[in-house]
């Protein structure tokens, strides 16, 4: 089979931690073709969807005294050639937030692939409809108190009620522009107006969970099953948990509670073609739903002993092979 990654730059990419690696490495140790392109190589010619693709070969991260450890250089590129993406048996969207609108367009042109030839992976109408922050609101008994405004003095409202909450930005990731706010900070309005530039732009407002210190897990769902977690924990003076900002992972099993949140947002998820996705929960809540490029494959599989790129190729293979419907 042949699979197509759209990501940033390949050699901007860790190969150590990397979840595209991690996906693009299985697929070749299974037999596939992997071909890689990036979002600005991307076309809508005679009412399909093309790419200007290039061959890539990796040479596969060792496992060595509990790290991973990769070749130099540790990828080769082969043919360069624009073909349809229906010539693709899966592609997988991987490119990270934001997004803005060049990645909204990106999904527009992913419209013009025939799912009948190609899987896509995530959906790009899921990736439109899915925010990853606000699209956690719907599953309202999973999260924690939660609102999504630019006026302050709602924010101000429900910092003083609940003694502290959680800034975050709409379109941010790895923990980028998180802020801690605690009620009766004297830097209050300064940092709502840095957080809502000005009141031009909503946040999420979300309660401080205690639990935080004990870590923010990420759990990898597939097809809308949980397939792996890891528990990443805050270090130092920081109150961020993201493995971007320094958070330690550690092993960790998936909870009653945790299972249950994952039930809870499988027909969601499949209904909206968001059939790989890395959920965040602290404390047993849901607080973020990742569908862009989830990351944690390498870090799971280095903790647990598992290969879940294995695993999801195997799925989108077998998902190429036999669509439902």
């Amino acid at each position: 089979m042949k699979f197509a990654f759209i990501i940033d730059p390949i050699h901007l990419l860790d190969p150590t931690h990397d979840t595209s690696v991690a996906l693009m490495e299985a697929a070749q140790l299974l037999g596939h073709e992997v071909w890689i392109t990036q979002s600005h190589q991307l076309s809508i010619v005679n009412d399909r969807a093309w790419a200007i693709l290039e061959r890539v070969h990796l040479t596969p991260v060792q496992l060595v005294a509990g790290r991973w450890v990769t070749a130099k250089p540790w990828y080769t590129l082969g043919d360069r050639a624009l073909q349809p993406l229906e010539a693709m048996d899966a592609v997988f969207m991987r490119t990270d937030p934001p997004v803005d609108v060049p990645y909204l367009y990106t999904t527009y042109i992913l419209d013009y692939i025939d799912p009948a030839k190609t899987l896509v992976v995530n959906h790009p109408a899921g990736l439109r409809s899915a925010n990853e922050k606000v699209y956690a609101l719907q599953f309202t008994e999973a999260i924690p108190e939660t609102i999504v405004t630019q006026e302050k003095s709602i924010i101000r409202e429900f910092v003083e009620r609940r003694g502290a909450a959680i800034l975050k930005p709409l379109g941010g990731k790895a923990g980028e522009g998180i802020l801690y706010l605690e009620a009766g900070d004297r830097n209050f309005n300064s940092l709502i107006e840095v957080s809502t530039e000005r009141g031009r732009m909503p946040i999420m407002v979300q309660a401080y969970l205690p639990e935080a210190k004990d870590g923010d897990k990420r759990i990898i769902l597939l097809d809308g099953q949980p397939i792996g977690a890891l528990n990443r924990l805050p270090t130092g003076d920081e109150f961020r948990a993201n493995m971007a900002v320094g958070g330690r992972v550690v092993e960790t099993e998936i909870t009653d509670r945790e299972y249950e949140i994952c039930h809870q947002l499988a027909p969601k998820l499949l209904a909206d073609g968001l059939y790989f996705v890395g959920i965040d929960v602290i404390g047993g809540y849901l607080t973020e739903v990742n569908v862009t490029s989830p990351t944690g494959v390498r870090e799971i599989d280095r903790l647990d002993g598992k290969s879940l790129g294995k695993q999801v190729i195997e799925w989108a293979s077998e998902r190429r092979l036999n669509p439902i419907g």
